[in-house]
Order: structure tokens, then C-alpha cells, then sequence
């Protein structure tokens, strides 16, 4: 039953990856055709109704501060490493939902990488958005690890209790 759940809980954890990183390279790739003044004009599009109502709005103001602070450099900054950081993990997910044994000690390896660069992130910034999917990932590394060592027919000790 434990392991089923298990199983389950990977099989999950791959579908939630692979969409995440599907919105990532998408995200990347809209950000690479998309001019910096389209951005501009769709921050000010989707705040100008907000702002009119209320000048002092935290979210829409937010945003077209984030907006206005967004650098041509900065675009294709992001539009790369999400394009390549998306692409990477879909691919991972791909080898990974066909069952490659090579893939399991692989997507791990490049998981360790992503956490070591998130890490990294979060020491500049302290986002506790960037510690929740430094998190998750470290729970995808031990239900990768898991089901890697059952597709071998590893036993896995028993509690003691």
C-alpha cells in the first residue's frame, strides 16, 4: 500500500514537473519573440483599469514597476535560461515517464545542479518562493531515487518499529 502511494506520488511529481516546465518554455520562448515595448504595453494593458480605480494598488503598481525595471538585457536573460531550465526538465520528464533506467541517476544529477543554483538565488534574495521549489525538488530527488531503486528490484529497509 506505502508503495503504491509512493509510486503514485512520483508518477504525480512527474506530471506537475512537466507542466511547470512546459509553462517555463513557453514562458521563455514568448519572452524571446516578444518585443520589450509588446511587454511594456502589455503591463500598462493589464494595469491601467486597476490603477485608474485605485493609484495606490500593491499588486498592479508592482507590476508596472516590475515592468518599467525590466531591462531589454534582462528579457533575453530570462527568455534563455527559462527556455534552456524548461527544455532541460521536460526532457527529464520525458526519459523519466519512459522508464529509462540511465535517466533516474541523470535527472538527479541535474536536479542536485538546479537546487545548487537555486540555492544560490536564494542567498541574494531570500524568496521563499525560490526555498518551496528548492523543496520540492529535493522530495522529487528522493521519490526519483526510490523509484529508480524498485525499477531494480532493490529491497528498501524496513522500519524498525
Amino acid at each position: 500500500m506505502k508503495r503504491d502511494w509512493l509510486h503514485w506520488a512520483f508518477e504525480a511529481s512527474l506530471l506537475a514537473k512537466g507542466i511547470l516546465a512546459g509553462i517555463e518554455t513557453l514562458s521563455g520562448l514568448v519572452l524571446l519573440i516578444v518585443s520589450h515595448g509588446q511587454l511594456a504595453d502589455l503591463a500598462h494593458a493589464l494595469t491601467a483599469h486597476e490603477l485608474s480605480e485605485d493609484p495606490n494598488d500593491l499588486v498592479a503598481g508592482t507590476l508596472m514597476h516590475m515592468a518599467q525595471a525590466f531591462s531589454v538585457e534582462a528579457q533575453k536573460f530570462y527568455a534563455l535560461y527559462l527556455l534552456s531550465h524548461g527544455g532541460l526538465k521536460l526532457g527529464v520528464v520525458a526519459l523519466l515517464a519512459r522508464g529509462l533506467m540511465w535517466a533516474y541517476p541523470a535527472a538527479i544529477a541535474l536536479m542536485v545542479v538546479f537546487i545548487a543554483y537555486q540555492l544560490h538565488v536564494w542567498a541574494g534574495d531570500r524568496s521563499v518562493a525560490m526555498l518551496a521549489l528548492t523543496a520540492l525538488d529535493v522530495a522529487v530527488i528522493a521519490l526519483t531515487w526510490r523509484e529508480w531503486r524498485r525499477k531494480r528490484g532493490l529491497s528498501f529497509p524496513r522500519n524498525a518499529a
